[in-house]
């Protein structure tokens, strides 16, 4: 198991929670008047969340959309609140000296004279995070920002829209108010950390966030389900939503192992929802039932997240949102296949021009009948296993 057993009756409550936080707070993007709770706090709409904001980075991915901004970056969540989302996803750590940043990988690798070296991230103090790659004072260089893939291989960390490394606080100063934040809790699955060192980096996170996020909407995740069981109990204005791969892989903590684990630890634990590998949702529909009946919000992520198809799918099987990496390419294709044709869009039907000659694009909002959908849902979990 990842984190030590938690007994969480024994942690004390955080003092800084505002008297007027609630879920009320998120007008633009959650009904008006929802009070705290399971039942009030479902996600009334399909969501659509950015991943690591624009999108995470594949650096060896032929498509170079994986590559056009850093990911985790104040640019790359500006980006993608360009477009229709209503949250961006990012992963949060604490440094040594009791700050939050905003780095996805448990380690910072760089090079120097010709040597490879990596450091744990919560091993270093804020000034030696932000000292590596870009700069934003000016004439200083920063240290080379390299990365590991999952085969192994070190490649350099070559984006075409670079940005420094920033701490939480800066997210929340620097980015467009209006966006919500999904923070991902980040921990390290080989290390058993001890509670203590868990409340302390916890009192570090929500004394930022309830000092900076202001009307913000916020959601906090983690994959581990004691952390997310702590985080609930230290502070009550935010929803909790568990991490899991949804059967995907195996983790010698069967709370991550299945749906059902997930839906059990949440009801344990008074969490507000789920965010499950999309796989993990399709290879098994029938947990989507009892979900609801649960009265758990349920959000997927995953690289079927990327195709609109597959988008469109769980928003007609009542999944409330999705986290992507192409933010623009599904934010559109949504838009065409969610929202109502009207007689100004011209039909279902536009003229493109393109290469000297005329082309017929076709917008169809797929249509399906409860009969087809049921037999859809059947046979995803096959398609799946491919």
């Amino acid at each position: 198991m990842a984190l030590k057993a938690v007994h969480v009756s024994d942690v004390p409550n955080l003092d800084q929670v505002p008297e007027n936080a609630s879920l009320a707070l998120y007008s633009t993007r959650f009904s008006k008047g929802v009070e705290m709770g399971r039942v009030a706090s479902r996600i009334p709409k399909f969501l659509v969340i950015g991943h690591r904001g624009n999108g995470m980075n594949a650096l060896q991915s032929s498509d170079r959309r994986m590559r056009a901004i850093k990911e985790n970056s104040i640019a790359s969540f500006n980006s993608a609140a360009n477009f229709p989302i209503d949250f961006v996803e990012f992963d949060v750590q604490v440094t040594k000296d009791d700050c939050p940043v905003i780095f996805h990988d448990n380690f910072i690798l760089s090079e120097e004279n010709g040597t490879v070296f990596e450091r744990r991230v919560t091993e270093l103090c804020l000034s030696e995070f932000l000292c590596y790659g870009p700069q934003r004072e000016a004439g200083k260089e920063g240290k080379t920002l390299l990365r590991k893939t999952k085969d192994g291989k070190i490649v350099r960390w070559d984006v075409e829209k670079d940005d420094s490394l920033c701490t939480l606080q800066e997210a929340f100063e620097q980015v467009e108010p209006s966006l919500g934040f999904n923070i991902e809790l980040k921990f390290d699955d080989c290390i058993v950390y001890e509670q203590d060192y868990l409340i302390n980096v916890f009192q570090a996170i929500l004394q930022v966030v309830f000092n900076y996020a202001k009307d913000r909407p916020i959601i906090f995740s983690s994959f581990q389900p004691d952390a997310a069981l702590l985080v609930k109990k230290l502070q009550s204005t935010y929803p909790v939503f568990f991490l899991t791969n949804g059967g995907t892989e195996l983790y010698y903590d069967v709370r991550r192992n299945s749906l059902e684990e997930a839906i059990k630890l949440c009801l344990e634990g008074g969490l507000q929802g789920i965010v499950s590998e999309v796989k993990g949702v399709f290879r098994n529909p029938g947990a989507l039932t009892k979900i609801k009946e649960a009265k758990l919000s349920l959000l997927t992520y995953g690289k079927l997240n990327n195709v609109a198809e597959a988008v469109y799918m769980q928003h007609l099987m009542g999944i409330e949102g999705v986290i992507v990496d192409l933010v623009q390419e599904i934010t559109e294709a949504l838009s065409d296949m969610i929202k109502p044709t009207t007689a100004e869009d011209g039909g279902d039907k536009n003229l493109l021009e393109g290469d000297g000659k005329m082309q017929m694009q076709v917008k169809s909002k797929p249509e399906f009948s409860q009969r087809e959908l049921s037999f859809l849902l059947k046979l995803i979990p096959e398609l799946i296993q491919l």
